[in-house]
This record gives C-alpha cells, structure tokens and sequence, in this order.
C-alpha cells in the first residue's frame, strides 16, 4: 500500500471520530463512499467521508456529531446532513441518488476492520450505483468512479449494478465504457 499522506491521515482521524460519536448515540450507520471502496482495495481518497444513516436517525446523528464538536449544518438538498471537523467534510447520507438508506441497505453491508475500527461498510454495488446515479450533465466526472470500478473490479457483482443504473443514460454510457475498457465483465 503506498505511504498515507497527511490530508489522508487527517482524513481517517476525522472518520474514527464520527464513529466513536455515532456509537455513543447509538446511531447506526455505514461507511460508504470512496472510503467503503478504499476499505476493499480502491484508490485512496482526500474528498470526504460518507455515513450511511437511516433518515430517522438524521437528526441525532447531527447532535451526535455536534456535541462531538464537529460543525454540522444542514444545507437545503434535503438529502444529506454536513459536518465539518478540522476542515474534514462528513456527509451524512440518508437518501442519495441510489434511493433512500434503508434496512435492505444495512443488510446488505459487510462488517470489516478500516482502519483498525471495525464498523459495517455498504457494499461495493450501493457504493457504486450511488456514485453512478449522481452523475448528471452538471457532474460528469467518470474519472473517480472508473479508478474505483479498475481497482475492485472482480468484487463487484455487475449485473447488479447494471440492473440498479439501468433508468440512468450516464450510469449506461458508464458502463458501456468500463465493458470496452475490459474492467467490467
């Protein structure tokens, strides 16, 4: 693995913080984003870090994060709660593009250490369909989803992505391209 630089450092630091204040108020979630795909293998990433939370649990996940003195604010897509922690961003996901965070989400996950933390991460398919169904013709950057789909690309159940994605023109233009590249099967 190659040397961890201090934005990636900081960036984990901030992400065991979350945790210990998400687990003290017993607010279930899963890590997902780019460091759900870091965790099996993918690129490293300097971004952010993505919480899975079930809506329900929004607003104590944001008092969670709080009074762990992260700076949460709500902004108005309704979609997600932000807190910031140093200047490490942390989103706190409930509904993305993919569909809402629910139950069959949580059952999907897998439990592995990140880390050395032991927490559930979403599956590589809601990682990626979400990634997918958020590309749009404001937003519509292939590169980090295609590092990602190169770096895992034997873990990923393809024709479950397909399947999720198959409404989006982006999504299908996707993976249209990772087929002709030889990364998806």
């Amino acid at each position: 693995m190659p040397d961890r630089d201090e934005s990636f450092e900081r960036l984990l630091a901030t992400m065991r913080k979350a945790v210990a204040a998400l687990r003290e108020s017993e607010v279930d979630f899963l890590l997902g984003g780019s460091l759900a795909s870091w965790a099996r293998g993918g690129p490293q990433t300097d971004h952010d870090i993505d919480l899975f939370i079930r809506a329900e649990d929004a607003d104590r996940a944001a008092e969670s994060l709080a009074a762990a003195d992260f700076e949460v604010e709500r902004p108005p897509e309704g979609w997600l709660v932000k807190a910031r922690d140093r200047g490490v961003l942390v989103d706190l996901i409930f509904h993305p593009s993919s569909g809402e965070v629910d139950d069959a989400v949580f059952a999907r996950a897998e439990d592995m250490e990140v880390d050395a933390v032991r927490l559930q991460v979403a599956s590589l398919e809601d990682v990626l369909t979400a990634k997918l169904l958020a590309l749009n013709e404001q937003n519509l950057d292939y590169r980090p989803v295609l590092e990602m789909a190169r770096a895992l690309r034997e873990q990923i159940d393809w024709a479950t992505v397909e399947k999720r994605t198959r409404d989006s023109p982006y999504a299908r233009a996707f993976l249209t391209l990772a087929r002709d590249l030889e990364v998806a099967a």
